[in-house]
């Protein structure tokens, strides 16, 4: 029986993580790359496969497709949609670093890395805008249904959005919770907020058919720039598109007021191959 990758919806978001991004560079190695990632895999990461991977092995995964450009007025969303995806996690820092060279001299010379993200929990699950993230994931099975495919494998849509934080804590506080559509503090959702805010723009039982997603995002910061690794898990990639085309403006206009204070410098999609018997079920693609 397959089973889905456990960090997909094991909660909260781990104290630390590592979001890999890699190029097929040897199509021949590839056969050896995949053994040793299979062996490799744990509890302790979740492995996605970009369409240009599976299309390179000569596979088909139903739903899959390459991250699109999105933009509106004021919002600008950028492809860079890589072959292979793993988001390493746990509690230790330099545990994470070296778990990460030993997968990157695995995959070599297969794939090659072209972007390594730290990521890291900031209070109980909070963006570094200092407002709670995630809170309407769906729990339970609901979560399941909302996560996960018959088969147990699952889609991720990651974006990298890179934070003004120095302007948004200038923002007067009502122009801060009106941005986000809670407010600060007690994480209330606000009635009375601006169509732009972003509660209002991502509200998922808003869309037809609904469009719940699960949440794992997590803070970054490096060389002076911070933001939010932006981590979504569905049964396909329908809903966190629509919310994405809604929040640029294309649904109707409104652009959500995030563009303001951040902007995405990355955007991907990667299928999550189910779990058999404790290991990666490749079966579909390799």
């Amino acid at each position: 029986m397959s089973q889905y990758q456990p960090g997909i919806l094991a909660a909260p978001v781990p104290l630390q993580a590592r979001h890999l991004f890699f190029a097929l560079d040897s199509l021949q190695a590839v056969p050896a790359a995949l053994d040793a990632l299979v062996q490799l895999t744990d509890a302790a990461a979740v492995v996605g496969f970009g369409e240009p991977l599976v299309k390179a092995l000569g596979a088909e995964i139903e739903g899959l497709r390459t991250f699109p450009v999105v933009s509106g007025p004021g919002a600008h969303n950028p492809s860079t949609q890589q072959a292979l995806w793993v988001w390493s996690h746990g509690v230790d820092r330099g545990e994470l670093l070296l778990r990460s060279r030993t997968l990157e001299k695995a995959l070599a010379p297969a794939f090659r890395l072209v972007q390594s993200t730290e990521g890291f929990r900031y209070k109980t699950g909070f963006d570094l805008t200092d407002y709670e993230d995630g809170t309407e994931n769906p729990h339970d099975d609901a979560a399941v249904a909302a996560a996960l495919t018959d088969s147990g494998a699952s889609f991720a849509a990651i974006q990298q959005w890179q934070h003004d934080l120095d302007g948004f804590a200038a923002l007067p506080a009502q122009e801060r919770d009106h941005i986000i559509g809670r407010r600060h503090g007690d994480n209330e959702e606000l009635d009375d907020a601006p169509e732009s805010a972003h509660t209002k723009r991502t509200a998922q039982e808003s869309f037809t058919p609904e469009a719940f997603v699960v949440r794992r995002s997590m803070p970054w910061a490096e060389n002076g720039q911070a933001g939010l690794m932006f981590l979504a898990f569905g049964h396909s990639v329908d809903a966190f598109e629509a919310q994405l085309r809604r929040m640029s403006g294309l649904e109707d206009g409104i652009v959500d007021g995030l563009y303001r204070v951040s902007k995405p410098l990355t955007g991907g999609y990667y299928w999550c191959p189910p779990v058999r018997e404790g290991r990666l079920d490749l079966s579909l693609v390799f």
